[in-house]
């Protein structure tokens, strides 16, 4: 559940936060979105791809984590077990508010009260991983001023995933990705209803639009984004290995 309120220091100064805890997030997720920005950390453990909204139609780019609705291969007790933690799972429990706040070009920064996060048992107080939100004299703590830089960097994201995603429909790069894995207990899963960039038709570009994708600073995302689907075959290990677990 989601229940987001505008953090502000009298409401939420006594409010902490258990980190270990937000990673809990991501548990039941298959995929988790992703910005330009973070593509070349998040390309050494996850294919990244584009998926298709069912509502608006619109493009995502996403980091893949497992091949099952509710699957994430990167998640053990509520643990993330990858090497780089996404900014969208680093971000939880804070989300940037639909509404602009009063200084003109800012944003209302929300918690989610609903997060397993939050601190409710004043035994938790002593455990290393609690942070708090504000300081003893009302400022900012160090962590929430990181948390604040995290949403800034993924509002940013927004744009620079647009500029990308509207190239890529504009030269016509964009094809489906269609696989069909088995695992070792011969399950067999089809991958549909993902896209990624087809390396055939990037080779195939002319000089000066490779220029133009050069200059735009577009043309290493998208070989990252080529690239990654490399790692297709760590994940399907990674799934081997549960199945075999879930037997032992």
């Amino acid at each position: 559940m989601t229940n987001l309120v505008a953090i502000n220091y009298s409401a939420h100064k006594h409010l902490k936060i258990d980190i270990a805890k937000t990673q809990e997030h991501s548990a039941t997720q298959n995929m988790l979105p992703v910005v330009v920005a973070e593509f070349s950390q998040v390309s050494v453990q996850h294919p990244i791809v584009l998926a298709k909204s069912g509502e608006t139609g619109e493009f995502t780019l996403t980091a893949l984590l497992g091949f099952e609705q509710h699957e994430n291969l990167f998640s053990k007790d509520g643990q993330w077990q990858g090497v780089y933690i996404p900014l969208q799972l680093q971000r939880q429990p804070f989300f940037v508010g639909d509404i602009q706040a009063e200084e003109a070009g800012d944003y209302a920064v929300c918690i989610n009260l609903d997060s397993p996060s939050i601190v409710r048992d004043s035994a938790q107080n002593n455990v290393n991983d609690i942070q708090v939100l504000f300081t003893d004299s009302g400022e900012d703590s160090d962590y929430f001023v990181k948390m604040k830089q995290c949403l800034g960097y993924l509002l940013q994201g927004e744009i620079e995933n647009k500029a990308l995603i509207d190239t890529l429909l504009a030269l016509n790069l964009v094809q489906p990705l269609s696989l069909d894995v088995t695992f070792c207990n011969k399950q067999s899963s089809r991958l549909n209803g993902l896209y990624t960039v087809s390396e055939e038709k990037v080779a195939a570009l002319a000089p000066e639009q490779i220029g133009r994708l050069h200059k735009a600073q577009q043309l290493k995302p998208i070989y990252t984004m080529i690239n990654s689907l490399g790692q297709l075959y760590p994940l399907i290990e990674r799934k081997n290995q549960q199945l075999v677990s879930v037997h032992d």
